[in-house]
């Protein structure tokens, strides 16, 4: 009996939604996890008196543990089982959740957070199997957008939920918090998981140790240079330019080690399925937008509008009843309409919403934010999940495994690197215009020397005369620093739409596919 006979004839005893409801729990705690932490950043660092730079290791140590495991997934599998894997990473991830909420010192912290990232990084590849291999493929549609709730969903009220915790009692809870949540969903694994035959414990001839180490190395390398390029001029700093070597140097021996290999820690021969290749790629830029919009709008609010952090988290929090909106729709769509005009569509409205981004102003209401992140929200789900769908559809089930690992592996390391390019993008744009924005700030501009006088008359009718036109310029300057801050995150948003726009032509390169409902599978 084929692969797809065993799924069938284990979906034909079990209710599908019961394995769904098991991992949907698990999945939504990890990657609610993955962004709830970033707001708590200065209050960790105030705790242990470490400085900014210091705090990102809590973050970057956890990047890297899970981006080594993420796509070695589908060999621990084999060595252990996959429910048995799963189990273990469950354990882990809670254990390590609760040493991260009990530290009592920056390296505690930083090696619970490890802890976590190894335990975490299984949890979203073997999910997305699951879900993948319980539901026919005619089906697969609105288990994908179920599965989208927790994937799409959980990451934007992260930072909001994580403001209100860290404000109401402290950062030690949104670690704490996942112990309970974290035995539920051992509970629920236990119970309604079961492994098809091709994913029970197997044997393993040999273990690829040196793709393991060159997959650690060329992460771990590449991390650390998206997390201080740009504060050491990137290319400019001869350590930067090294470590970028050292990056590509390993990166190709990995590739080339997991091609030749007979048992490759990371099975890269499932590229050559069209719909999967084209389906990474463009998780990869879609992550990497997804991130960059994620991490730069609370920047927008909070440095130039002047929100708080709780402010900012909750005029973006609508982005979530966007994504629900959207999840709804996909669902409806699921098996209706060709999923690539759905994905086309979806990435049009997403270019759209940065659009609307970017032609915000400092004179705007929260409405004006709202509204464009609820229709983010809803182009997000509009996209990614006819797009996780049609990727693997074309895939054998025991392949899935190991593909959702590296389709997973794609949209982290696309959000780092959009997450460090957007930071370098508004630094140096706002260079930029701060150059072209000053040529108008002198004596001879009329427009200027109005505002200056305007300026000075009312510094001197609070404060006096003597220091007036001194305190004129550097408001005036104060000003300038703020309008070409704000048009650099306007360029950014303007960038982001157009790079969408372009993707849409790669939409129609995908397979189309055509369900054909199997009531049994006689092999």
């Amino acid at each position: 009996m084929s692969n797809e006979g065993v799924i069938e004839e284990i979906q034909e005893k079990r209710n599908p939604w019961l394995s769904a409801g098991a991992v949907m729990l698990t999945i939504f705690m990890v990657v609610l996890d993955s962004s709830i932490a970033n707001v708590a950043l200065p209050h960790i660092a105030g705790s242990f008196s470490a400085t900014r730079d210091e705090s990102t290791w809590v973050l970057t140590s956890y990047l890297v543990a899970n981006g080594v495991i993420i796509p070695s997934t589908a060999w621990f599998s084999t060595l252990m089982g996959r429910k048995n894997f799963l189990l273990l990473s469950t354990f882990l991830f809670t254990t390590a959740s609760a040493l991260c909420g009990m530290a009592t010192s920056m390296t505690m912290l930083i090696f619970a957070r490890v802890i976590q990232g190894i335990g975490g990084g299984a949890i979203m590849p073997i999910s997305q199997a699951v879900m993948m291999e319980e539901f026919p493929p005619e089906e697969r549609g609105v288990a994908m957008s179920v599965f989208g709730f927790g994937v799409i969903f959980a990451p934007i009220i992260g930072p909001t939920l994580g403001g209100w915790i860290t404000d109401t009692y402290s950062w030690h809870w949104i670690f704490l918090i996942n112990v309970p949540i974290g035995f539920i969903s051992l509970w629920l694994i236990q119970k309604f998981i079961q492994d098809p035959p091709y994913a029970k414990k197997g044997k393993v001839q040999s273990v690829d140790y040196w793709g393991f180490i060159l997959l650690t190395v060329w992460l771990f390398v590449l991390q650390i240079i998206l997390d201080n390029g740009q504060k050491n001029d990137w290319l400019g700093a001869s350590w930067v330019r090294w470590s970028a070597a050292v990056v590509a140097v390993t990166f190709i021996a990995f590739v080339v080690r997991e091609l030749i290999i007979k048992e490759p820690i990371v099975d890269l021969k499932v590229f050559k399925d069209k719909n999967f290749a084209i389906g990474t790629f463009l998780h990869f830029i879609i992550g990497a937008v997804l991130y960059s919009t994620l991490a730069i709008l609370p920047l927008f609010l909070q440095q130039l509008m002047g929100y708080t952090a709780t402010l900012s988290g909750l005029a973006i929090s609508p982005r979530g009843f966007g994504s629900l909106t959207g999840l709804v729709i996909c669902a409806f769509l699921a098996n209706r309409v060709d999923q690539r005009w759905v994905i086309a569509v979806g990435l049009l409205v997403l270019a759209l919403s940065n659009i609307m981004f970017g032609t915000l102003n400092l004179q705007i209401s929260m409405s004006n934010i709202i509204v464009p992140n609820v229709v983010c929200g809803a182009a997000f789900s509009l996209v990614m999940i006819p797009l996780m769908t049609i990727a693997f559809v074309t895939l054998k089930n025991n392949q899935m495994t190991n593909a959702t690992g590296v389709f997973n592996l794609a949209k982290s390391v696309g959000g780092a690197i959009g997450t460090s390019a957007v930071s370098t993008m508004v630094s140096r744009m706002s260079q930029v215009h701060q150059t072209h924005l000053i040529r108008n700030l002198t004596y001879s501009h009329s427009g200027f020397v109005e505002k200056l006088n305007a300026l000075q008359g009312g510094i001197a009718s609070m404060s006096g005369a003597a220091l007036s036109s001194a305190k004129a310029n550097v408001v005036a300057y104060n000003q300038l620093i703020q309008q070409s801050t704000l048009m650099a995150y306007m360029d950014c948003f303007k960038i982001y739409a157009a790079m969408l726009v372009l993707l849409v032509p790669l939409i129609f390169l995908f397979q189309k596919v055509k369900y054909k409902k199997q009531k049994t599978a006689k092999n």
